[in-house]
């Protein structure tokens, strides 16, 4: 379900929806009442929620949902900026918080997240601890390495950053490159790809020989 008083907004993110086929737009609220009726009633899977709505805070209906124990999970699209009203948000469970104007790739990518946590949910009714940790990081998901760039493959990139399983590891591309398994080239790409999006720290070694190295750590949390 879609709350957003803006009607044109609100059909950009229905077109968005509908670009996953597990998803589809069932209504949309323009008011913060109209939501709170609507919610009951279609008891959504997921609301994509503004905040600053004509009659209130969308903030709010997040609040009901909780209250009233309702599954419906939110992935807030908000003008909001503040630091309160996101740690609101977060306390009180949103899947996501998405600051307008909204990045449409990032939306599609929450939306991405969303379906793969439903799926889990979907498809056990018990599990186990490996489990538990995917449900948690489909949540918790960094999205400093969502967007690949060019020639970066999201399995290669993984095995990577396995190599820094251990915080003090300490790597250069040649290690890395025979850890993996890939050329020397291809390693220093993706080191430099997780330096830029700070999942690793480059320095620079003299050593007692030779040219200075370039050595790949793990950055701090």
């Amino acid at each position: 379900m879609i709350v957003e008083d803006e009607e044109q907004l609100a059909h950009i993110h229905a077109a968005i929806a509908r670009k996953n086929p597990r998803v589809r737009a069932v209504n949309h609220a323009a008011t913060l009442a109209s939501a709170r009726t609507l919610v009951r009633a279609l008891r959504p899977d997921l609301v994509l929620l503004d905040n600053y709505l004509p009659d209130g805070k969308g903030i709010a209906l997040l609040e009901d949902l909780v209250s009233a124990d309702l599954p419906a999970r939110v992935i807030f699209i908000t003008a909001a900026t503040d630091m309160e009203t996101c740690a609101r948000a977060i306390r009180h469970g949103a899947f996501d918080y998405i600051v307008k104007p909204v990045s449409y790739e990032r939306l599609q990518m929450s939306l991405e997240r969303f379906v793969s946590l439903f799926n889990s949910q979907q498809a056990s009714t018990r599990i186990n601890q490996h489990q538990v940790d995917e449900l948690f990081n489909l949540q918790a998901k960094d999205f400093r390495v969502e967007k690949y760039a060019k020639g970066i493959e999201p399995i290669t990139l993984e095995r990577v950053r396995q190599a820094f399983a251990l915080p003090e590891g300490l790597h250069t591309a040649d290690s890395v490159a025979r850890a993996v398994g890939i050329s020397k080239t291809t390693a220093r790409r993706y080191l430099e790809f997780c330096v830029e999006n700070r999942f690793l720290r480059a320095e620079i070694s003299y050593g007692h020989v030779g040219r200075p190295q370039r050595m790949y750590v793990r950055a701090a949390a």
